[in-house]
């Protein structure tokens, strides 16, 4: 209880922080943005066949807009030189990581709330599978993208050049999951004839963000202390 109760405390500061600086996040939402309009004049919505991208520009659009949360993670209390306190604090390791894992893992959730909705508007995209299980897609791909990528910022934060390595690092160990929720997004949004096929997905997808989610709980506080 102590360790959860810890890492809702740093979460609570990380958001509280960004409520009043509506720096990242904003950062975040804008991007998302731009990258829907690109996509809307790099493809003609009314194309039939353009509903085919979708799946894959509503992972473009998180991805990517994640990699900048989750830079600025660890950056932040390097800049500010907080992150010595944090380690001296009366906490585990494990509850910065939960903690850090838990405001980017908010703050991607609300760039989802904005721009999913915002990016089946414009391509005035009609989901013709399930819903729920959309959302139980876009919920473990991000828990499972955001908790590696919150591991791989703490081990890239003291690299002078962080903000190219933690990219570098997060796309080979992250891509089967994004594999997996791409092809689990097409299956749910435009086919659930094969809903057996997206559920096998969503099932690979789920036992590598247990596995990676271990690891990471694990290992943080020996990557903490270098």
């Amino acid at each position: 209880m102590t360790l959860i109760r810890n890492a809702l405390i740093l979460a609570k500061k990380d958001l509280y922080s960004e409520l009043k600086t509506k720096q990242v996040l904003a950062t975040m939402i804008i991007f998302a943005g731009l990258v829907i309009l690109v996509f809307s004049f790099a493809f003609d919505p009314a194309n039939n066949t353009t509903k085919e991208v979708i799946p894959g520009v509503v992972w473009v659009i998180i991805v990517f807009s994640g990699i900048l949360g989750l830079n600025r993670s660890f950056i932040s209390e390097q800049r500010n030189d907080t992150m010595q306190g944090l380690m001296i604090a009366p906490m585990d390791a494990t509850s910065i990581f939960l903690g850090k894992l838990l405001a980017n893992f908010a703050m991607i959730l609300v760039v989802e709330c904005i721009s999913v909705p915002f990016l089946f508007l414009l391509f005035n995209f009609k989901i013709l599978g399930s819903v729920p299980l959309f959302i139980l897609v876009l919920f473990i791909g991000s828990f499972g993208f955001i908790s590696i990528g919150t591991f791989l910022a703490a081990l890239a934060a003291n690299s002078k050049s962080s903000e190219m390595l933690l990219p570098l690092l997060l796309f080979p160990i992250t891509s089967p999951i994004l594999i997996g929720v791409v092809q689990a997004t097409r299956i749910t949004l435009t086919n659930m004839d094969k809903v057996k096929s997206a559920l096998a997905w969503i099932q690979l997808v789920s036992a590598y963000d247990v596995i990676f989610f271990v690891l990471c709980f694990l290992l943080i506080e020996y990557v903490l202390e270098v």
